[in-house]
């Protein structure tokens, strides 16, 4: 379900791997243990400070008490921790790099849409780069935490994410092993303290091709010396 990255003694982080939910599900009459389930038989207690889709694979972070929940909580209210997710598409979008702003509003059957009006946005930057054979790589910086929030940002450019069965061509998704997204990176300071995790894909057969961890190395293998000013002056949606 998960690897564990880091532990303290105010906060652990791990890798969750792709398919595993946050919480228990029901699948008929038997109860498919989740996520925090499964760290409870690990550490005593622990405080989810943020989330990611059952789909979703990467950097989770979970505080050890109240406290420090608290803090986290803060930081993520006010974008003091940065956050890089990587996901392929196969679809040309509509710009290679800039910003998708808007409100998110509920769609059918759980899904979620960008709005045109901004009174709440869902704020997402984003850079891109060809891997070759129709596939393309993004970096995706998120500065607010939707629901769904990057795979709507990925709908909206007309490239949707690889095997995103909801937001993408529920056909072909299917013949996908994996929703190729990824949460890459966390980053941020506590107690005076400064952090930063990165954790590759580790499932996926798309993650594995050389073209993918080529473009990884060299480009955003340290999301956070690009020059994002830079790109957030891309014309914005």
């Amino acid at each position: 379900m998960y690897k564990l990255i880091e532990e303290n003694a105010h906060f652990i982080v791990i890798h969750k791997f792709s398919g595993v939910g946050f919480h228990d599900e029901r699948e008929g009459e038997a109860l498919r243990p989740g996520l925090v389930s499964a760290l409870k038989e690990e550490f005593t207690t622990l405080y989810p400070v943020h989330r990611l889709d059952k789909v979703t694979s990467g950097l989770l972070l979970f505080a050890k008490d109240l406290n420090t929940c608290q803090q986290l909580n803060a930081l993520f209210a006010t974008h003091q921790i940065e956050k890089y997710y990587l996901a392929i598409a196969d679809k040309k979008p509509r710009k290679k790099q800039g910003r998708i702003s808007g409100d998110m509003l509920k769609a059918r059957r759980g899904a979620w849409k960008l709005a045109r009006t901004k009174e709440n946005p869902a704020l997402t930057e984003f850079v891109s780069t060809p891997l070759g054979q129709g596939l393309r790589l993004f970096l995706l910086r998120p500065y607010t935490g939707k629901t769904h929030q990057l795979r709507v940002a990925m709908k909206s450019l007309g490239a949707p994410i690889i095997g995103d069965v909801m937001y993408g061509d529920a056909q072909q998704s299917l013949g996908h092993d994996r929703a190729y997204l990824h949460a890459l990176c966390l980053r941020f300071s506590l107690n005076n303290d400064s952090f930063e995790f990165v954790s590759l894909p580790e499932n996926g057969l798309l993650y594995k091709n050389t073209a993918f961890k080529n473009a990884v190395s060299e480009k955003f293998s340290t999301p956070w010396k690009l020059d994002w000013k830079g790109i957030h002056k891309g014309a914005p949606r």
